[in-house]
């Protein structure tokens, strides 16, 4: 019998649009932290920040980094944390989170225009993308300042919504009028392939929102987008996206929402009905939420599995790399949730 999960509703003072765990540190007197986007529209001006929490007492931040405007994307490595704006800025504070020592890339003409929406670490270097259509790599000169080089400018043609790398030399991006784009930068970062996606069908708008590549299968992306769409872009047979959930898409890919997919990320707990193994076509598990509350797990030719059903959005989650069974979600109505399943909780 699988062990029954677990929800853990942590009021906050202000929405938090984005949440993630930071890598678990043995020396922090407060054990495993988060790190929230916070928007106060009450406030005058509007506040916008990123917040240091504990597990054990979310809404008492151990530290706050003001935000020149409403944070758009965040991510985490080892070494920093990053948050991206609606204003087209890139923060970085250190591990430590240190604010004296935080740096940034200033937006305008020289980076970005507007919201930066993909964000993501590949080792050293950052990718960013924007919806002003330019795509950036970012990393450190030699004299420590931080140096955003343009990869792409698409001149406002088409907008970007996601990125992630797959490799230190390859990374997705997707967005609106561009589907998911594969790039190589050992072919002077240009675009390798690219996918279109599945819209259609039914489907009124095409939009892709969040991109996954799972470590172990560097060739496959999940994509979570408009009209509840999720789908996998196997690189090996680019024109074939494989549905996992989408309206009016066909019979065998049943729909987990009707809304706006805001993320995707491959689901490490959950074990596959198949046996899994590195040359399997399967697709792997994967967790997904949405604008209508939905926090639901995927998979190919399965009954979705709903997680949660909120009666407001699940603006973002993210699933402890350390511990997997754990998942914390920002819910759109001033609070952040946490998930909590057994180590085969979703096993059938």
């Amino acid at each position: 019998m699988a062990d029954c999960p677990s929800f853990r509703r942590h009021p906050l003072a202000s929405s938090i649009d984005l949440v993630r765990w930071l890598p678990s540190s043995s020396t922090s007197p407060s054990g495993r932290l988060l790190a929230a986007a916070a928007h106060d529209p009450t406030s005058a001006p509007a506040a916008s920040s990123i917040h240091l929490l504990p597990l054990s007492d979310p809404g008492s931040p151990l530290a706050s980094l003001p935000l020149p405007s409403r944070a758009t994307a965040l991510r985490c490595s080892t070494a920093a944390l990053a948050a991206a704006t609606s204003s087209g800025s890139l923060h970085f504070l250190p591990s430590s989170f240190d604010s004296d020592a935080a740096v940034s890339v200033p937006g305008g003409a020289g980076f970005h225009v507007g919201p930066v929406r993909g964000l993501d670490c590949g080792g050293e270097e950052w990718v960013t993308a924007g919806e002003d259509g330019r795509v950036h790599v970012v990393g450190g000169a030699a004299d420590g300042r931080v140096v955003a080089r343009r990869v792409w400018d698409g001149k406002g043609m088409s907008g970007y919504e996601a990125a992630r790398w797959a490799s230190p030399v390859e990374f997705a991006t997707g967005g609106a009028g561009c589907g998911v784009q594969w790039w190589d930068r050992r072919k002077g970062d240009a675009v390798v392939a690219q996918c279109n996606g599945i819209w259609g069908h039914g489907i009124v708008t095409g939009m892709v929102h969040s991109i996954d590549i799972h470590p172990s299968r560097k060739h496959i992306c999940v994509v979570g987008g408009s009209s509840g769409t999720i789908f996998a872009w196997d690189l090996r047979w680019p024109q074939q996206p494989i549905p996992l959930s989408g309206v009016g898409l066909n019979r065998t890919a049943e729909p987990v929402c009707e809304s706006e997919v805001w993320e995707v990320l491959f689901d490490t707990c959950t074990q596959s009905s198949d046996i899994i193994s590195s040359a399997s076509a399967r697709i792997l598990p994967v967790m997904m939420c949405s604008e209508d509350g939905i926090l639901a797990v995927v998979e190919q030719d399965e009954r979705p599995l709903e997680l949660l059903a909120e009666a407001c959005a699940i603006n973002s989650f993210d699933i402890d790399p350390q511990n997997p069974s754990d998942v914390v979600c920002a819910l759109e109505w001033e609070s952040i949730g946490v998930l909590t399943r057994g180590r085969d909780a979703m096993a059938e």
